[in-house]
């Protein structure tokens, strides 16, 4: 079996003492064989956010991890680092490579840089970027459990957040699940959820599953969520590809984070038509 730890939206800046701790309790718990850092690693992509972030990973020792970033890993009140060198700062911390990847027996796992320094909030991909990952995915093993990461949604649970949508990611969705997607894992909006996107996009022609996670330390939380991280275990062990999706929540009463949710996705077989309506 292999564990995945989700984390996205640390917001490194505006990060609770008190979640950071339970968090680092709860990966020494769930022992991760991977960290997925799906995006916004800090509040205003300064060198001592991403300082402060890298300490933090640091602590996981030899974990692997894939970390893409976020719109708000980009500067914004620097317009002339924001023009010229919008990544510096994150890949000071993480490395030159802005679309990283894993691969084992088990696992193959695409990041995708959706942001853009000409837009604030939005993310996009390009049809290049589409047909990178495609191409990959079409080259996977039988066993891998196929996840693409992206920071922006392809979609949503709420009207208000559609604004919020990944640009592209109709030809995305459909191309990557032609190509053997399982999982498409985001942030962006900290709301946790899960959807089966074979149900909002028609015609796809195989189980593909949006995972979204919340916020992991940060106070800007959503509603009535608090931190919020993803626990995704898979096995292909006895010939069948069996993956779950665990919700961990931090709660305040206790102080650790608990599991709120277990989503067990089925992801080989056909999908039904009558079950396929067009996407929003």
């Amino acid at each position: 079996m292999s564990v995945l730890l989700q984390i996205s939206d640390p917001h490194f800046g505006t990060e609770r003492p008190l979640v950071v701790a339970a968090l680092l309790r709860l990966i020494d718990a769930c022992a991760p064989d991977l960290v997925i850092v799906s995006g916004d690693i800090t509040q205003r992509a300064r060198r001592q956010q991403f300082a402060a972030a890298r300490a933090f990973f640091d602590t996981l020792g030899s974990t692997p991890m894939v970390v893409v970033p976020g719109n708000h890993d980009i500067p914004l009140f620097d317009p002339f680092a924001r023009l010229f060198y919008p990544y510096a700062n994150h890949q000071r911390a993480f490395g030159a490579e802005l679309e990283p990847s894993f691969e084992s027996n088990e696992l193959l796992v695409l990041g995708v840089n959706t942001t853009r320094a000409y837009r604030h909030t939005d993310g996009e991909v390009s049809m290049q970027q589409v047909k990178r990952v495609a191409s990959r995915l079409e080259k996977a093993k039988t066993a891998q459990l196929r996840v693409v990461i992206t920071h922006q949604p392809v979609a949503v649970t709420r009207t208000q957040d559609e604004k919020n949508l990944l640009r592209g990611r109709d030809e995305a969705v459909r191309e990557w699940a032609r190509a053997g997607a399982d999982l498409i894992v985001g942030g962006h909006i900290h709301l946790p959820y899960v959807l089966p996107l074979h149900d909002s996009f028609a015609g796809l022609p195989r189980k593909l599953w949006a995972v979204q996670a919340g916020t992991a330390l940060s106070h800007r939380v959503r509603g009535t969520i608090d931190n919020s991280v993803n626990v995704i275990r898979y096995s292909s062990d006895t010939g069948a590809r069996r993956t779950t999706v665990e919700r961990w929540d931090y709660a305040e009463r206790s102080e650790r984070f608990e599991q709120i949710a277990v989503h067990d996705l089925a992801l080989d077989g056909t999908v039904q038509k009558s079950a396929v309506t067009s996407a929003g």
